[in-house]
């Protein structure tokens, strides 16, 4: 307050008695009790001391004190506790009551909401080559230039509200309003956020409200002694597969924590939207477990769908859409639920974007099951394709969830071993390698290109990251091997890393120059199982890739919709790229007033097997 007194305020409907401890009152568990207020809402004032200061100092460790009906004592961390951290050999996490001096102040506007969205999926922690938690501050200073300089305009932040269990990769979250203190202060997040506004980068937070960790003492789970207060109880409260507890959506209290977490994050750190995570599970009382989706309408109108969630997403989405009109939120939702990325006025959940999550799940399953010569391009074609109109989904072509333990990343698919032994570039290309540096550039071009209105990549991926993802945990010793990102990989010139950073950079420089993430859905003329090409255009641009493993061909007709003189202006031959430089750029493409494919104009292209270009034509002033 203004004269430096505090409001401590909580809401326990089970307590019989709370108090306030901590190193203020020497941890005496009886000297500051909350008062009781209606609705089961306890409030708790506490003067400032003779010298007019704080009656509770900055980094002092505090516990609320819970007195149940049954007579127990509990000791809690407050909900809404700001800053929580665990300290030498502690398993448990201490609240700590975070009022710095000098306060990080914001110096950069937030940045303009992108047209075009490109997303770098990230992970503090693991932002670094060294096997170690990595920092706020290192990702500021060493991997917000890096992500500029690739082309992303969006970052999305995963596991920063606190979670007690590294390994869960945040979505166990203990502290729904506490920036996680492994990774640094909130000073230094928020610094983090500013540098990144300065770079033109809108930043999105991960954000877990659909389960809570079941932890107790350092958790959201029986605050006031009870199985239900911020959860419904057994067993509509506990997630089976998740091990923990289920939001009641229809209490006012709870939608309150979770509106006022949305509001705090805007607000506090200044993220400018929000990635909501498990939105499957929110919309289905069955929450998607053991349960597939045909698209049939019977799947998503019915009584298994959760109503209550359902309402708060879509209160979520207006709130914030209201208050901060250039916000974005995406929804993590695999069933396809009709109407989540329309507005709420229509009858939608009001979100902007959904996560496109077939498409990583087709690409494993090619890599996993079929020979070169059996991928079939209409197959392909329909999964980068299978989406509403008029709801934007953001394309991958692998995230976090590719890269886990159990799986690999894509170029981990396509060259395994031979990473460790055969990525120099002062070497000729093995078979394998050739094929997977060809391959791993095509993929994410056409999810790029045909996928969606947005693209996401996740960190490390960009330069074809080895292996896989695992944190430290019992069953690896506690290693730190697998939770990192080697970016040294890249700074060594002679390794091929390098090559696939320069083609990741360059499309994603290509897109911000013709804009065909914000244009509408491509045009497919071309989807030949016998030759392996693939034929669209979008924001007059022309997409050509031919998928062949063999076959390359000199004159191959395409039809396009614009006359005019065509140039290429991505190549993934291109020999700084890791191809064959089998082209020649200077080269002029010109269309004949002859229809082909259903297009009113058509012209003869070069295109080598296992290349994918992209073309633009020169008569086209695309700034406008």
């Amino acid at each position: 307050m203004p004269d430096n007194s505090l409001i401590f305020k909580e809401w326990a409907p089970a307590a019989e008695a709370l108090f306030l401890t901590g190193d203020f009152n020497g941890w005496d568990n009886f000297a500051h009790p909350y008062q009781k207020k209606e609705f089961g809402k306890w409030e708790l004032h506490i003067p400032p001391k003779q010298d007019s200061t704080p009656a509770v100092s900055h980094n002092s460790k505090l516990k609320v004190v819970v007195h149940t009906r049954a007579g127990d004592r509990l000791y809690r961390i407050s909900p809404w506790a700001k800053y929580v951290a665990k300290y030498e050999k502690s398993v448990i996490y201490d609240w700590v009551h975070w009022d710095p001096p000098q306060p990080y102040i914001h110096k950069h506007p937030r940045p303009l909401k992108p047209r075009s969205l490109r997303i770098y999926e990230s992970h503090v922690g693991i932002a670094s080559p060294e096997g170690k938690v990595a920092s706020y501050s290192n990702f500021t200073h060493n991997v917000l230039p890096k992500i500029k300089d690739l082309g992303y305009n969006c970052i999305q932040m995963m596991a920063i509200m606190e979670h007690a269990y590294y390994a869960s990769f945040g979505y166990q979250v203990t502290s729904f309003f506490a920036a996680s203190s492994r990774f640094g202060t909130p000073e230094e997040l928020k610094e983090l956020i500013d540098v990144a506004h300065s770079l033109g980068i809108f930043v999105l937070l991960d954000v877990v409200h659909s389960h809570a960790s079941k932890n107790t003492e350092d958790g959201l789970n029986q605050f006031d002694g009870s199985e239900s207060c911020f959860f419904h109880s057994a067993p509509r409260g506990e997630h089976s597969l998740w091990d923990s507890r289920l939001f009641n959506y229809s209490s006012w209290e709870v939608m309150r924590f979770l509106l006022s977490n949305l509001r705090w994050w805007m607000e506090e750190y200044r993220f400018d939207g929000f990635r909501f995570d498990g939105v499957t599970s929110m919309l289905y009382h069955h929450h998607g477990i053991g349960t597939g989706f045909s698209g049939d309408y019977s799947e998503y109108f019915g009584l298994q769908v959760d109503e209550d969630s359902l309402v708060y997403l879509m209160l979520a989405n207006h709130i914030v859409h209201t208050l901060y009109p250039d916000c974005i939120t995406i929804a993590e939702d695999v069933s396809g639920m009709p109407a989540v990325c329309r507005p709420v006025q229509e009858g939608g959940l009001g979100f902007d974007y959904r996560l496109a999550m077939a498409i990583p799940d087709k690409w494993i399953q090619i890599l996993k099951e079929f020979k070169d010569e059996d991928w079939n391009m209409g197959n392909i074609v329909f999964t980068m394709t299978n989406r509403r109109y008029g709801e934007k989904c953001i394309a991958y072509s692998e995230s976090h969830d590719q890269a886990l333990v159990g799986d690999k990343t894509l170029a981990f698919w396509l060259m395994d071993k031979e990473m460790y032994t055969s990525m120099s570039s002062l070497i000729p290309m093995n078979s394998i390698i050739d094929r997977g540096i060809q391959l791993h550039k095509m993929i994410r071009l056409l999810t790029h290109g045909l996928g969606g209105e947005g693209y996401l990549n996740f960190i490390g991926n960009e330069f074809g990251h080895p292996e896989w993802l695992d944190f430290p945990r019992v069953g690896n010793n506690e290693s730190y091997h697998y939770a990192r990102r080697q970016f040294n990989l890249v700074d060594t010139d002679r390794l091929r890393y390098k090559q696939l950073y320069n083609f990741d950079r360059d499309m994603n420089r290509t897109e911000d120059k013709y804009g065909w993430l914000a244009a509408p859905p491509a045009y497919i003329s071309v989807k030949h199982e016998g030759d392996k090409v693939i034929v669209f255009e979008r924001a007059n641009v022309l997409f050509v890739f031919n998928f062949h493993p063999t076959q390359s061909y000199t004159s191959y007709k395409v039809g396009v919709g614009s006359a005019g003189k065509f140039k290429i202006k991505l190549d993934s031959d291109e020999i700084h790229y890791g191809g064959h430089g089998r082209l020649d750029h200077s080269t002029e493409f010109f269309t004949e007033p002859v229809a082909f494919n259903d297009r009113p104009n058509s012209m003869m292209v070069y295109i080598p097997c296992r290349t994918a270009i992209v073309l633009a034509n020169e008569e086209i002033d695309y700034c406008n």
